[in-house]
């Protein structure tokens, strides 16, 4: 008996130690043959621009050696005409690349008894077949890593041609560095690869997972585990919990556990669960977003004043024979409550109201207090790379908590005025705070395509595509440094 409790303890334990994430990614097959063409695209770009060491050699030519030196080497051109990527289930992403070429110019010297030349030289590089395996995990900071699991590389042909400098050596020296060639390529190809992953690993390690959305909220983006890969795609779970600037302290609440759709049509699935939208509205409460004083401006902007009470309550009109602007103050009580239905998203907020009269020489004359529970639909729209969160007001409910004017008996009217109020001036400045949006990705130069959102009880999901568009003469890698 006391074995069967030790097991369920651990298994308790365990299960306890699986955070669920607030959001999901799904790359898919068709995002990852996406990142593979433009992959190689870059990867050409860099190809041409990378530098490479001199080297030297010694060949006998008869009874006389005659040491070489190989220098200012550089690739002119370079081809892949065939690569594919496919999902390595429990490991990470296989990369291979067939038939490629590339030409390389060099310039060579000669130096042996009695005799030294040099010119140009040019290296064709055909039938290059290379097969990477990269291993993708969670590092202990939450960040993703990428090491190198397996690299094979092999080389059909590699054909010499010398220019410059006396003809009866092109053709010993041709045979003779042809073979040297062909060695270092195969030799330092995989050794090359694992520098440019550790690079890219590197970076990673920088990435921000800690992200600053505007001047009231971050949003952490860590992984809670490491990427599960499978053969179809791979998913990546973040934590997606948003803070207050300057303030750790998870929620008293916790993700429950939500799937995205088995489907692959589009190339990244974001799942959005409403623990993400319940921490975003708790952050924004207590960072104070909510509570909102409407300024003289504001009132006057939108004709906010006590000649409006003529249609709503009479009495305040009449107390005022002059109009004068009014002041909102607006405090959230409680953090407003998301509710994420199969085909709505309602935040119900609930605080109290004074209002108040802007009398001549800017002074204010108070006028009633009161509570109110406003019912807002919640619209999401995608904008690049930023999920846009507006709201508009569909249900007000007022009741008066104290009046120098007495009109307890006109309620409806008094709830019609605050709710034209809220309508016209007080939402507009929410949704201008919550304007700045939530970055979904992080990714340079990219943009989000075709997105579809779908809600479902809980969480919702956006299906898109992905386009990039790198920026002529840019050296910036894919990932953003914002």
């Amino acid at each position: 008996m006391l074995k069967a409790w030790y097991s369920f303890l651990l298994c308790w334990l365990s299960l306890q130690l699986e955070a669920n994430p607030g959001l999901k990614v799904r790359i898919t097959q068709k995002g990852l043959d996406y990142g593979r063409r433009i992959g190689m695209e870059l990867l050409k770009q860099e190809v041409l621009k990378e530098t490479f060491p001199s080297w030297s050699g010694q060949e006998s030519f008869s009874i006389v050696k005659v040491n070489y030196v190989i220098s200012r080497l550089r690739i002119n051109a370079v081809d892949f005409p065939e690569s594919s990527a496919s999902f390595i289930p429990g490991t990470g992403i296989s990369l291979s690349v067939a038939h490629a070429s590339a030409t390389i110019s060099a310039d060579w010297k000669m130096n042996a008894w009695l005799l030294k030349d040099q010119g140009g030289i040019t290296v064709s590089v055909s039938g290059l077949f290379i097969a990477v395996i990269i291993k993708v995990s969670r590092d202990s900071t939450g960040r993703l890593s990428m090491l190198l699991h397996n690299c094979q590389t092999s080389i059909n042909s590699v054909k010499v041609k010398l220019s410059g400098g006396s003809s009866w050596i092109y053709s010993f020296l041709s045979g003779s560095i042809e073979k040297p060639v062909h060695t270092k390529l195969n030799k330092n190809l995989c050794l090359n690869i694992k520098y440019k992953i550790q690079m890219m690993d590197a970076h990673l390690r920088k990435h921000k997972v800690l992200s600053q959305i505007d001047a009231f909220v971050q949003i952490d983006y860590s992984l809670v585990s490491s990427p599960a890969v499978f053969k179809s795609h791979m998913n990546l779970d973040l934590k997606g919990t948003v803070y207050p600037l300057g303030n750790h302290t998870d929620p008293p609440f916790v993700p429950a556990p939500f799937a995205l759709p088995n489907k692959d049509d589009s190339m990244l699935y974001l799942g959005i669960s409403s623990y993400f939208l319940k921490s975003a509205s708790l952050a924004y409460y207590k960072a104070g977003a909510f509570n909102i004083t409407m300024s003289k401006e504001l009132a006057t902007t939108f004709n906010l004043n006590t000649a409006l009470f003529k249609d709503f309550v009479p009495e305040i009109a009449l107390s005022y024979l002059t109009a004068c602007p009014m002041l909102l103050k607006l405090m959230a009580t409680s953090p407003p409550v998301i509710s994420l239905n199969a085909d709505r998203c309602i935040l119900q907020i609930t605080g109290c109201v004074e209002v108040f009269a802007v009398l001549p020489y800017s002074t204010t004359q108070y006028i009633f207090a009161g509570n109110l529970t406003a019912s807002t639909r919640v619209y999401l729209t995608i904008t690049k790379q930023k999920l846009i969160i507006s709201l508009l007001l569909k249900r007000l409910q007022f009741s008066l908590l104290h009046s120098i004017l007495g009109f307890s008996e006109q309620m409806s009217l008094a709830e019609n005025f605050l709710s034209y109020a809220l309508q016209s001036a007080v939402i507009p400045e929410i949704n201008d705070k919550l304007g700045k949006g939530f970055p979904l990705l992080n990714l340079a130069h990219t943009t989000l395509t075709g997105p579809v959102i779908k809600m479902n009880p809980g969480h919702l999901v956006i299906a898109t595509d992905v386009d990039y568009k790198r920026k002529e003469g840019g050296d910036e890698d894919l990932h953003s440094h914002s």
